[in-house]
């Protein structure tokens, strides 16, 4: 008959130590405390954001490919896409940033698939959001709203009807280069759509609008026609496809 192996209150003793030797370095930590902000209530912006619309003005922006000023429409505290004059971009450039913006495609339908509501958010002036209205309106998964375009499809669908206001609160986290110009970490970015999470910390594999994705330190953002380094801090992008889209409340806080 084998022998039982006996469980010693010793024995009980230094298992219950083993378990809890993981919580040893556990500490209250007091320091540094994190910085006093206001958040988003009743829509008001958060203390820290800056803003990049309010409805007043587009000071904000200039034209994509020039210094000019944005030459989009703005009436009664929305501005809209002025089809032909171009895609604006910001004037200031950022890196990581949560970011949060209100659309709506023109209430008329227009065209369908990729010919109805289309406009843009590229962040880092590379990395297209797709705008579309996907109302039943079918195309492409990965070129739907909500998706990284032509890269990751949105999961859920979770558009308004044309003529309604919709709502992206976009986390970005910026392509991060090595001092010999190699990509260290791709750009990652999460995304809630109307207030539901459709991509959920995707790799962007590369520049959207190029033939194929790809990363560079040196590339000439979308809308634009000058070369130009692209390995820092760059502008946001909204994009003119051409169709009736109207954005409003545009604020970021870099990270």
């Amino acid at each position: 008959m084998p022998m039982r192996k006996l469980v010693t209150p010793i024995t009980l003793i230094g298992l219950a130590v083993s378990l809890l030797a993981p919580l040893a370095n556990a500490a209250e930590v007091y320091s540094p405390a994190p910085e006093k902000i206001n958040g988003v209530m009743n829509s008001a912006v958060p203390s820290d954001a800056i803003v990049l619309f309010d409805g007043s003005d587009l000071d904000a922006w200039q034209s994509a490919d020039s210094q000019e000023g944005a030459a989009w429409t703005i009436e009664d505290g929305i501005v809209t896409v002025n089809n032909g004059t171009g895609s604006i971009k910001t004037r200031q450039s950022f890196a990581d940033i949560q970011l949060h913006i209100e659309w709506s495609p023109t209430a008329t339908i227009m065209g369908e698939g990729q010919s109805r509501g289309n406009s843009g958010i590229f962040l880092n002036s590379i990395f297209e959001l797709q705008v579309l209205d996907s109302w039943e309106n079918p195309t492409y998964v990965n070129g739907q709203a909500g998706s990284v375009y032509l890269q990751h499809a949105p999961l859920v669908n979770v558009s308004r009807p044309p003529g309604e206001w919709q709502s992206y609160d976009i986390i970005f986290k910026a392509p991060v280069y090595g001092a010999a110009g190699e990509l260290e970490s791709p750009a990652q970015v999460t995304v809630f759509h109307n207030g539901v999470l459709v991509l959920d910390n995707v790799e962007i594999l590369g520049a959207t609008y190029t033939e194929e994705p790809e990363y560079s330190t040196r590339c000439t953002p979308y809308g634009q026609t000058r070369e130009q380094d692209c390995s820092g801090r760059m502008p946001l992008t909204l994009q003119d496809h051409g169709q009736v889209v109207s954005f409003r409340n545009i604020w970021l806080r870099e990270l």
